[in-house]
């Protein structure tokens, strides 16, 4: 598909959301296709020329991100039909730079979760265009274990679409995902995306969340990639409205190490070579 058309939308949508879930109605005059939850009772009208136009340039990613807000939107529906409060399983885990606090103004302890030395897992009750840090005062209303929150949180954050920008600069890769849906520093945990984009990277592969909403996945290729991505993440970082880290780090086998102990263990080896 380069110019789609409406009726090739609606098929990709299908194949992606299913039928067993919804009833699909296309309207030609309008230019609208109708979604109704079979479950739920309630439907939304999808206007196909705005995803049309989007496909010219994003390509799949415009109905990735459809996709995700139709999920999304009736999950949030089904929450608020169904499920209720005290069993809601709409959580995803955070990521917070270490200096975050770790508990609430109210005084109560956040669940969290150690992650390396410049950040923190944090966990978030999805309320459809918000969220809310999880608690510990929160986890019986849930009617959940700490521990379960954060299965939970690894299961959800393996279902967020993973759609990169790639950029080449002064021979250097780098991947960008910025979905603006909260949770684009949370693909982080996503380990399998991880491995799958190790398994592209010719250089070394590191990892960057400088603020909430991007991820920035390099392939340094030489010492001048190294002090690009340094000035990329510190804009970033700098112009994030939530800020995590300015530092990078070396993904290697499943680990992530900061660049800066990285290379000081370089400078180890090379000394004990002499």
């Amino acid at each position: 598909m380069t110019n789609v058309k409406s009726p090739e939308l609606v098929e990709a949508l299908k194949k992606q959301l299913g039928e067993e879930l919804f009833e699909w109605s296309y309207d030609k005059e309008t230019d609208k296709v109708r979604l109704e939850h079979k479950r739920l009772q309630r439907g939304m009208d999808i206007s196909l020329p705005e995803i049309a136009a989007k496909y010219t340039t994003k390509k799949q990613a415009a109905i990735d991100e459809v996709v995700y807000t139709i999920e999304q939107t009736f999950a949030a529906m089904l929450q608020e039909q169904e499920v209720g409060f005290a069993q809601l399983s709409v959580i995803y885990p955070i990521i917070r730079s270490g200096s975050f606090p770790k508990v609430s103004k109210e005084g109560h302890a956040f669940v969290t979760t150690e992650h390396t030395a410049e950040t923190r897992i944090f966990y978030a009750l999805d309320l459809g265009k918000t969220y809310r840090l999880i608690d510990e005062t929160m986890l019986e209303k849930l009617a959940v274990t700490a521990e379960q929150v954060r299965e939970i949180a690894r299961f959800s954050v393996k279902k967020l679409p993973t759609t990169t920008k790639k950029d080449e600069v002064a021979g250097s890769v780098f991947y960008f995902i910025n979905h603006n849906d909260g949770y684009d520093a949370s693909r982080i945990l996503n380990d399998q995306f991880l491995k799958d984009m190790a398994a592209q990277i010719e250089g070394d592969m590191t990892v960057s969340v400088p603020h909430q909403d991007v991820l920035i996945i390099g392939d340094i290729r030489d010492e001048v990639g190294y002090d690009v991505l340094a000035q990329m993440t510190m804009h970033f970082f700098s112009i994030g409205a939530v800020p995590i880290t300015s530092l990078s780090f070396i993904y290697d086998e499943g680990n992530l190490e900061p660049i800066f102990i990285l290379a000081k263990n370089k400078v180890k080896k090379e000394q004990e070579k002499k």
